[in-house]
């Protein structure tokens, strides 16, 4: 660190430390934290756009759809389970050639417990 960073750190912790970021605006709410670093400048208006349109893209809408067939095989009938692995299993080639790993059942295992014990609740039993 060279000395301008030092001062800077210091005077942000004696703010701090006085309480003058207690009462922001947003205080204690989560960061809207986008890192458009991987997308080219020219691109990054229109993904913005599509982005709030609710547009996903191909791989990820493919993604989304595998997370909620895998939620979805446990309470499955036979024939209907084998349906849902073969749809997954050809989902999952779809995300191997983006580039992203395959979505498998483990992924969902637990899931729902999870958002329960984040959102303060017993599972049911």
């Amino acid at each position: 660190m060279d000395l301008f960073d030092r001062l800077a750190e210091e005077r942000i912790r004696e703010a701090q430390a006085r309480g003058e970021f207690d009462h922001l605006p947003g205080a204690g709410a989560p960061l809207d934290w986008e890192d458009w670093s991987r997308v080219p400048a020219e691109s990054r208006m229109a993904y913005q756009v599509l982005k709030r349109a609710g547009y996903l893209p191909p791989e990820l809408e493919a993604r989304r759809e595998a997370l909620a067939l895998v939620g979805q095989l446990e309470g499955l009938d036979t024939q209907k389970r084998e349906r849902g692995l073969k749809r997954l299993a050809l989902l999952n080639i779809q995300q191997t050639d983006a580039g992203l790993p395959p979505v498998t059942i483990a992924d969902a295992a637990g899931y729902g417990e999870r958002v329960l014990a984040k959102l303060g609740r017993e599972p049911h039993r």
